[in-house]
């Protein structure tokens, strides 16, 4: 039976994480703001929704400021603060959405770590059985504060901390797989809620513009019962026609939002399918290929 050679461990302690070479508790970005962090890249609502209402003060009081300041960019700053609630109720989502990627982005940096943890020895001689498995469960929680934290260790822990209780190579796998599969749809659940957003947030531009036109509709119709000449109905009409085209400002900066969304969203499931499938690769090298139950 190889030895396990455990000094070889490729990251070195990070300053300020005391004994641990991985520490959840202060790695996570929610954790370090006081917030209880959410489940490997899943992010906490609450705090992304106390960001998101801070960005949307922050964002009007600036469109407000370049208004009074800029005369010329007067029109675009009017779209966002001269168009009823909608754009409000818009940014407030917008920013819901993009702080939610920002930490689930940032969770991910603090998983794809663990991918640096030799917490397998990978001696080509080493082989893992119920003695190892459980001297590799040792090491393993003694490099982070908590593997349940860790999507790629709590995988692996689940694993070894059965192996005791099976008798055949191929229940290891399985568990390590039905574990993959779990993983696989608590990544995906977890943009539920933005996915969510992706559709509220042109129905609040359409909502915005109905209203808008329901008011100029009226208008028109106030207009055309006034009577007097056809000058005065003109002049009245091009008023109401005028007004018509800004409603629909509601929906353009909704339909941006959404886009700008769409692609950020896009980009970072791309990055987390790419860890799920570094995690798979990572348990069938070192973990099933080096299984001998004796």
């Amino acid at each position: 039976m190889a030895a396990l050679p455990f000094s070889a461990v490729p990251e070195q302690a990070a300053s300020g994480t005391g004994d641990f070479h991985l520490c959840w508790a202060r790695a996570d970005p929610e954790q370090r703001l006081g917030f209880r962090g959410g489940r490997f890249t899943c992010a906490n609502r609450l705090l992304s929704f106390c960001v998101a209402v801070l960005a949307t003060a922050l964002f009007f009081g600036a469109v407000l400021g370049v208004r009074m300041r800029w005369a010329g960019l007067q029109p675009v700053c009017d779209m966002f603060l001269e168009r009823g609630v909608a754009p409000y109720a818009t940014m407030v989502f917008f920013f819901w959405a993009l702080a939610m990627l920002y930490f689930k982005n940032a969770k991910l940096g603090v998983q794809r770590r663990a991918l640096r943890i030799a917490a397998v020895p990978q001696q080509p001689d080493f082989v893992l059985n119920r003695e190892t498995a459980r001297a590799v469960l040792e090491r393993m929680r003694g490099l982070v504060d908590d593997t349940r934290h860790f999507l790629l260790l709590n995988r692996i822990e689940r694993g070894l901390s059965n192996l005791g209780n099976i008798g055949q190579i191929g229940d290891v796998s399985t568990i390590l797989r039905n574990q993959s599969d779990s993983d696989e749809e608590q990544v995906a659940s977890s943009y539920g809620l933005i996915h969510s957003f992706l559709w509220v947030i042109p129905v609040l531009g359409f909502i915005g513009t109905v209203i808008g036109l329901r008011s100029a509709i009226g208008a028109l119709g106030v207009t055309l019962r006034s009577g007097g000449d056809l000058t005065a109905i003109r002049e009245g009409l091009q008023a109401v026609t005028a007004g018509l085209a800004t409603k629909f400002e509601t929906t353009l900066v909704a339909l941006v939002c959404a886009v700008i969304i769409q692609v950020l969203l896009s980009f970072l499931q791309a990055r987390e399918g790419e860890f799920l499938d570094e995690c798979k690769d990572y348990c069938d090298a070192h973990v099933v290929s080096k299984l001998k139950l004796l």
